[in-house]
């Protein structure tokens, strides 16, 4: 009896580091998962997150790490498809015990996605996509930082409609989560001045042809059109509008704020509106930490940043930041109490100032509203919040 005494304590005191060891964190290295397109329809976004995020992680490694941990990054592709994105969260949490899931791109992506990780307990932090699932219903492991696509349209479409003195607005948007998202931002926004949306039409995700869509818009004589599309949705809807002689104004939220749509879309995109936090990262910006940083960004992947770049890159700034702050005892618990203590202030992107607390997961509510003017995007409002 008194050996089996003495047995039991040293059994317990050998089998209590594994059991309350975190997940994901080493002695020298945290790992970090993500689910990004990189072979679907916003690839190129995917392409950018992924970029944009390593940079921050090679910077960091190559001082050290934080508190002696370096940072790995885990990627798995979703192609766009949330089914594939699920598969994706499976492999990263159950299989590479990632520590944390960090921009994860996409809306029905991240809500097929999250209930994986949470029942490893593994937090969703900052996935690119501003719809308001990303922090509501309320979640302890539910990070957000971009003000969302309900707010940026509710917020921007009646200053334009009055702007524009607009009398017919219409919606076209992809018909999922982000779209409804934008459609239901633009009932709200409109509402707040006594108007309705006067014509409504949808796509699925994937659609490349967009006639009968802008058809239909056009025979409602639409003079303002919300947007609920991202990259080639938005150049295939608005370069058919163009040929067919149908010239609204077009407003979109941050989803199509990118480089790609003058790029890919030419002359035809000049005019659009987009509401956006950061500042696309021009390599000949008159801002010199904006063109420093995208030129060293350029010289280490031999590719022009764009704003989906920042968002990694800010992503990860922002974990190196907690992380830091939780101190060398690293948990998904520490993780969170120091985040709820953080405030972020304004950076060289532009983005407005964002901060978290225990009852407050998303980071920020402002936007502002450029325009694409030459080929270029040029900042044209203030920040606004969200009323």
């Amino acid at each position: 009896m008194n050996l089996k005494r003495a047995i039991v304590p040293v059994f317990i005191a050998l089998l209590a580091p594994y059991s309350v060891a975190q997940q994901g964190i080493g002695k020298s290295e945290i790992l970090i998962g993500t689910i990004q397109d990189m072979s679907g329809p916003l690839a190129s976004y995917g392409k950018q997150a992924k970029f944009g995020m390593q940079l921050r992680i090679d910077e960091l490694n190559e001082q050290g790490g934080v508190h002696g941990r370096k940072l790995k990054l885990l990627l798995e592709d979703s192609a766009y498809d949330p089914k594939k994105a699920v598969l994706g969260a499976q492999k990263l949490v159950n299989q590479d015990k990632v520590f944390i899931m960090a921009g994860h791109v996409g809306t029905a992506h991240n809500n097929a996605a999250m209930p994986v990780q949470f029942e490893k307990n593994v937090i969703n932090f900052l996935p690119i996509t501003a719809a308001r699932d990303m922090y509501e219903p309320f979640h302890k492991l539910k990070y957000s930082f971009a003000v969302t696509y309900y707010d940026q349209i509710r917020t921007a479409l009646p200053a334009l409609v009055k702007e524009k003195n607009a009398k017919r607005v219409c919606t076209i948007y992809q018909d999922d989560d982000y779209g409804l998202e934008v459609q239901r931002g633009a009932e709200a926004g409109l509402k707040t001045i006594n108007m309705e949306v006067l014509e409504k039409t949808s796509f699925k995700r994937g659609a490349t042809d967009f006639s009968s869509q802008v058809a239909k818009m056009k025979g409602a004589n639409c003079d303002l059109v919300v947007l609920g599309t991202i990259i080639r949705e938005t150049i295939g809807t608005i370069g058919e509008s163009r040929k067919t002689g149908f010239n609204p104004t077009f407003l979109s939220p941050n989803a199509a704020y990118t480089d790609l749509i003058p790029k890919l879309g030419g002359k035809a995109m000049d005019g659009m509106y987009a509401t956006m936090t950061v500042q696309h990262p021009y390599l000949d910006e008159t801002s010199q930490p904006i063109r420093f940083w995208a030129n060293k960004y350029k010289t280490k992947f031999n590719d022009d940043p764009g704003v989906v770049s920042i968002y990694g890159y800010q992503i990860i700034d922002l974990f190196i930041r907690v992380a830091q702050k939780a101190g060398p005892n690293l948990t998904t618990e520490s993780f969170i109490k120091a985040l709820d203590t953080t405030t972020v202030p304004p950076d060289i992107f532009g983005s407005s100032a964002f901060s978290f607390g225990p009852a407050k997961h998303l980071g920020s509510d402002a936007s502002r509203v450029s325009q694409i003017q030459d080929g270029r995007w040029r900042v044209i409002s203030e920040y606004t919040r969200a009323p």
